[in-house]
Order: structure tokens, then C-alpha cells, then sequence
């Protein structure tokens, strides 16, 4: 592969889709698309014609035209592009956070007896203190597995721990830190042998890593749609509740609202869950939060996730070879095989933390995880190679700056 950054970005097949991001042309050099992705173009025309003709024009007959029905139908659109998933089983709406409180209190419900959650140690901080809420608030125990610092849960530590009392395994489909892309398909069999369910979280897998959620026969996923989905700061969640949990009616959420109640506008005294994945949605959508999620559907849709996942590898595994030239002093902490991570990598070195803060003085924006992990988070569509060449120059030239000043 050559390194040369402008061979690379005029071989790119998707190289001219990233005019149509805003701020894409600017001299900014953006590494951090796996935190927040940028917006695009069309999103600023969208905004405006929701405010004038839909919000203001329309008001509250936009609820029975669209909007009530908007997170199930974008839920369908996003698990036809991104999530394998037929129809019927995704919803958009709540935070990360809440959705999968929802999930995880849901999974241990329909598991009477059984004391166990499953979870590894290096998963993101919100998935632990999830789980160990729910633990606390249910009497169930945490079972705690260790993995390497550079890789991620396997379905061999899995298969060493779980059993009869295993109620649920909650796993990223993405390590926030390192990259690992974990073998879900294999992490969900020894799962089902075992009696539990699976939750996937696919944070930082949606919109850059093709998932198959059906075929894997995943029981739960959630996700955030601000990352590689670029739907902006704060963008809403999206739950995924399995077809035939729904049909057995074995699914029960635990926050009841009224908009997931079988028939809202009764007001009836009592609730009665909707039937399908409607019943995974409590309050009131937030419309305006998934008006940027529709620009990105249609674009993924456009451009095909298998195509997104190409440009990933072949971004990847840039960054890696520029690293293994320019920067012999740090060590990479995430998959070196590019089948086996995301669409991030992080080198490790512990002046990362410094290195960070100088390098967005100059605007080079990369994302720092401790203990000394710089995160280099590469958003396939927004992301050119010469972006990424002059992110890893600054990178050395910022290193070597401190290293300068050490007695």
C-alpha cells in the first residue's frame, strides 16, 4: 500500500462524498468522527424547511401526518441500511443510556431465577454502571471478565463463564478503547447455550462496520446515532428488540409511557404495552433530534455499508502503516488484523495526555483515553487520507517536541 496521501484520496471511490459534509473543506484536521460525526449539508436545508413547513405550517397535525410514527419508520430505514435487521424490530428514541437501562432490565426480567449479568470489565463506562445498577436495584451479581488491554471479549472467556444462572451478556460489537471488533455471531451461540440473551451495543459499529443483527440471531442491541450515524450532540438512541421476543411477548420494558401504551390516546386508566417494538418507546420522540439521522440513513443507504467498511479498512490500516514509519516510540493498542477491529485505532504512550491538549491548540483533533491512549476515530465518509497523514505528522512532531523538554 503506498503511502502517499494524495494517490490514496484520488483512488478513493468515495472520496467526493466528503463535500457533502459541512466544515469537510476546511483545514481542520478532524480525528474524532467515532465521538461526534460532522453534519451534513443537506441537514442544514432539512432544518430549516422542518421549522417553516413542518413545525410552523403544520404544528400539531404533524403529529398524525409523521411524527408519531417517525421513530419506527426510521427505525426500519436504519436496520435496512446498517443493522440487518428486517422491519419491525427497531426503534429510535431516549438516550444510550436509557435504552439500555430498558434493555438490560428487560433481558433480566424475562430470565425468572436466573442471578447473573455478564459483562467485561473494558466495556464503556455507561454499559457497566448500567449493569451494576440493575444488579443493585434486582439482587443479581455482576460477572466480571478481564480482557486484554488491546482486544476484547471472545466467545472462548465467554464460554468460561457463563451458565444457568447467566440471565444476559452485554457486549460492544466495538471496544470503545481499543478497536476490537468482537465475533458477535460466535459471542451470541455460547450465550444461547447457556440459556441467556445477548445485548449488542453498537456504538461505535453503526454506520462503519456492517452488523447482522437477524442472522446472528442477536436478542438485543442499542446504539447512538451521533458517531459514524452523524445525527449531531445529543441525536437520539436506537433500541433493537428481536422479532420473535416480540412475538412471545417475552420483551416487557420497565419505564411505561404513554406513547408505547397499546392505544395512547385513550388515556384509559392502567397500562397495556403496544404490541411489536412500538412497546420500547415511553415518552414523547424527540422529531427534531432525528432530523439529521434521515440525511444520513439516506446516505448510507446510497452509498452501501460494505463500501463504508472497505474505506474503513483501507483508513485503518493507514493510519497503522504511518505509525509503524513515524512514530517508533508508541505502541498500538488496538488490533493489528484489519477483520479484527472497528473503525478506530489507538496508539498508547505516556505523554499522550500532553500530546492531546497540544495538538488541539493547533487544530488536530484526535480523542484521548486514559490511561494513555490517543484514539484516532476515522469516520469513512468525512475522512481523507491526507487528513489522516497530516494528524499522525502532527502527532510525531508534538512528541518529539516534549520529549525535547524532559530533563
Amino acid at each position: 500500500m503506498t503511502l502517499d496521501p494524495a494517490a490514496l484520496d484520488a483512488a478513493d471511490p468515495l472520496a467526493d462524498h466528503r463535500d457533502r459534509f459541512v466544515g469537510a473543506d476546511s483545514d481542520l484536521v478532524y480525528l474524532d468522527g467515532n465521538s461526534l460525526g460532522r453534519p451534513l449539508r443537506a441537514t442544514v436545508e432539512r432544518m430549516g424547511r422542518f421549522v417553516t413547513d413542518e413545525w410552523g405550517g403544520r404544528l400539531i397535525r404533524g403529529w398524525d401526518e409523521r411524527w408519531f410514527e417517525l421513530p419506527l419508520m426510521l427505525g426500519d430505514r436504519l436496520a435496512a441500511a446498517v443493522l440487518g435487521a428486517a422491519a419491525g424490530q427497531t426503534a429510535i428514541g431516549d438516550s444510550t443510556t436509557v435504552l439500555l437501562y430498558k434493555l438490560v432490565r428487560a433481558a433480566v426480567t424475562a430470565h425468572p431465577g436466573r442471578t447473573e449479568i455478564v459483562i467485561d470489565r473494558d466495556n464503556f463506562p455507561t454499559d457497566r454502571y448500567v449493569v451494576e445498577g440493575v444488579a443493585r436495584e434486582c439482587g443479581l451479581t455482576v460477572r466480571w471478565l478481564d480482557v486484554e488491554p488491546a482486544g476484547g471479549l471472545t466467545p472462548e472467556a465467554l464460554a468460561g463463564v457463563v451458565g444457568e444462572q447467566t440471565a444476559l451478556v452485554l457486549v460492544s460489537h466495538v471496544a470503545y478503547r481499543s478497536g476490537w471488533l468482537a465475533d458477535a455471531a460466535g459471542i451470541t451461540r455460547v450465550a444461547h447455550d447457556a440459556g441467556a440473551w445477548v445485548l449488542l451495543d453498537l456504538c461505535h459499529s453503526s454506520g462503519a462496520v456492517p452488523v447482522e443483527l437477524d442472522a446472528w440471531q442477536v436478542d438485543l442491541a442499542v446504539g447512538c446515532t451521533y458517531k459514524y450515524l452523524n445525527g449531531g450532540p445529543g441525536a437520539p438512541g436506537f433500541g433493537y428488540v428481536a422479532r420473535r421476543h416480540l412475538e412471545a411477548e417475552a420483551f416487557h420494558q420497565p419505564v411505561w409511557g404513554w406513547m408505547g401504551s397499546a392505544d395512547p390516546f385513550a388515556m384509559g386508566q392502567g397500562y397495556s404495552p403496544a404490541a411489536g417494538i412500538r412497546r420500547l418507546i415511553s415518552g414523547t420522540p424527540p422529531v427534531v433530534g432525528m432530523l439529521a439521522l434521515e440525511d444520513m440513513v439516506d446516505l448510507l443507504a446510497e452509498v452501501g455499508i460494505d463500501a463504508v467498511r472497505q474505506k474503513s479498512v483501507a483508513l485503518t490500516s493507514y493510519v497503522i502503516d504511518l505509525v509503524d514509519r513515524d512514530l517508533p516510540q508508541v505502541a498500538l493498542a488496538s488490533p493489528r488484523e484489519p477483520g479484527g477491529r472497528g473503525g478506530h485505532v489507538t496508539i498508547d504512550h505516556p505523554a499522550m495526555r500532553g500530546v492531546t491538549t497540544a495538538l488541539w491548540r493547533r487544530d488536530v483533533l484526535p480523542d484521548f483515553r486514559n490511561p494513555d491512549g490517543l484514539r484516532l476515530g476515522l469516520s469513512p465518509l468525512t475522512t481523507s487520507f491526507a487528513e489522516v497523514a497530516a494528524g499522525v505528522a502532527a502527532i510525531a512532531t508534538e512528541l518529539a517536541a516534549l520529549e525535547q523538554v524532559r530533563p
